[in-house]
């Protein structure tokens, strides 16, 4: 009874590891958040085992029979549809469940998005505080308020229709010439990095609409 966590590539399927591949290729069963989505990667790499959705919206309900299937001695790999599992993406309560039961669970070395965004930036690199999507709503005024006096390069997740906004709000908080970087699409095709502080960058994407997926790299107060 085993449980792997293994990192998909971001976009260049070139950067599937070869260990992922032969763990994906080993266990019994391979969770997925999309199935349409890891099929393509699983197809490029001729891999062909059962593949059981697992995502935000059922992981609460089919913990419990997942961890009944391990400790029935079946081996599982969790994987997302970009990165590594439990990095802002379902893993977590899984992982838990596992640790309590004394099931063995190896996360594999692999993709993961803030780390090329936070060395690519040219920030410092090597203190840093990885703060994950920001609230939407509720709380999102107050995390900021955390960030203000923080003096580690700041790394967080950001969803294309909201990046103006947080760059916009950012630069309030933490003033308009606080040093950034904007990294969007990591790995793919067009993958860009744009440079400035929070206030530029602000203007930049309210005049020019962002896609794909974002991370956002702030400079500490100096």
């Amino acid at each position: 009874m085993q449980l792997f966590l293994v990192p998909t590539p971001l976009g260049n399927l070139g950067d599937m590891t070869y260990r992922a591949v032969e763990v994906l290729r080993q266990v019994d069963v391979i969770l997925c958040e999309d199935t349409r989505t890891s099929s393509v990667l699983l197809n490029h790499y001729q891999i062909s085992k059962p593949l059981t959705p697992y995502h935000q919206h059922n992981e609460h309900k089919i913990v419990q029979h997942l961890v009944g299937q391990l400790l029935a001695g079946k081996s599982f790999a969790l994987i997302t549809d970009a990165g590594t599992p439990g990095i802002s993406d379902p893993g977590f309560l899984l992982l838990r469940e596992c640790h309590k039961h004394d099931i063995l669970v190896t996360c594999l070395p692999g993709a993961t998005a803030f780390v090329p965004a936070l060395v690519q930036s040219g920030l410092p690199c090597n203190q840093f505080v990885f703060e994950g999507f920001l609230p939407i709503k509720k709380g999102r005024q107050t995390a900021m308020r955390t960030l203000e006096n923080e003096t580690r390069t700041i790394v967080l997740y950001e969803s294309p229709h909201r990046i103006a906004k947080t760059l916009r709000e950012l630069s309030v908080f933490l003033g308009e010439e606080r040093e950034a970087a904007v990294l969007r699409e990591i790995s793919k095709k067009f993958e860009q990095t744009h440079k400035g502080t929070l206030s530029s960058l602000a203007q930049h994407f309210e005049l020019k609409a962002a896609k794909g997926e974002i991370v956002l790299v702030v400079a500490g107060r100096s």
